[in-house]
């Protein structure tokens, strides 16, 4: 097992994609610790979890109340002794597809703001337990945004670019101290807009605005990149797993690409 006798914390943990990569890691050994602010939510996970012989708990809380993560991170670290881990994987309602001339302020600033705090938050609470402990891994979210230009996403795409560089700038203030900072870059992950996730309430007003049904837009997406396809919840899982283990050891500064090709590095 890759992950046996770490500790993990996963906040979003009741999302599409926060509760994959927990599941993988309490596969691969991780005892899994989750956060998000629906308990019955978590609930649901935490039983899927159980039953695949997992280890893991759950705690209600809003990622970006910057003293109830502390104090869970103080929780987790007493009683289990370390934090390994930490994903971010907190998803946040915001606008997309609206152009710049139509945009609002505050819908601009609304993403840059709530992500980065999340991010922030969520970083330095287990950052206090890792440097001391000389060991931890950080992960976090972004998407191709961060780099591609074009209409709609203006606020989004910025916000992924400040989660990236806020991954690379965290692995160079904490390297010395034996912490690895790691960005997973996924596209639009399918299943997770099946399965009702908040990706679909952002996307689907821009399928409207272009005419398509979102299934359209989707498979039009997979078409445009180079492994005609777009990622699955088990590949982002399985790179986390991997970023977060020792075979990994490695690897700090840097932001995983799981587009599938829709991004070229």
């Amino acid at each position: 097992m890759l992950l046996a006798n770490k500790n993990a914390i996963v906040h979003g943990g009741a999302g599409a994609i926060g509760s994959a990569v927990a599941r993988a890691f309490a596969r691969e050994g991780a005892a899994v610790y989750l956060t998000g602010r629906t308990q019955s939510k978590l609930d649901a996970v935490a039983a899927r979890i159980r039953d695949e012989g997992g280890s893991v708990e759950t705690a209600q809380l809003d990622a970006m109340d910057e003293h109830a993560v502390a104090d869970h991170a103080d929780h987790v670290a007493k009683e289990a002794g370390s934090i390994d881990i930490v994903l971010n994987a907190v998803g946040i309602m915001h606008v997309q597809g609206t152009p710049f001339a139509e945009l609002a302020l505050d819908d601009f600033l609304h993403p840059i703001n709530a992500y980065t705090r999340a991010q922030f938050v969520t970083a330095k609470a287990a950052a206090r337990h890792m440097t001391r402990q000389g060991s931890g891994v950080i992960l976090s979210l972004s998407t191709p945004g961060s780099k591609l230009p074009g209409p709609g996403f203006l606020g989004f795409g910025v916000t992924c670019a400040a989660i990236e560089a806020t991954s690379r700038l965290l692995a160079g203030e904490l390297g010395g101290s034996g912490v690895r900072v790691v960005c997973l870059r996924p596209d639009a992950v399918p299943q997770a807009i099946e399965a009702g996730s908040y990706s679909r309430e952002v996307f689907e007003p821009i399928a409207a605005r272009a005419g398509v049904p979102l299934s359209d837009m989707v498979a039009g997406a997979a078409g445009n990149t180079l492994l005609k396809r777009l990622p699955t919840l088990d590949d982002v899982a399985e790179a986390a797993v991997f970023a977060a283990s020792d075979r990994a050891a490695a690897m700090t500064g840097t932001v995983l690409n799981l587009t599938c090709g829709s991004l070229v590095d």
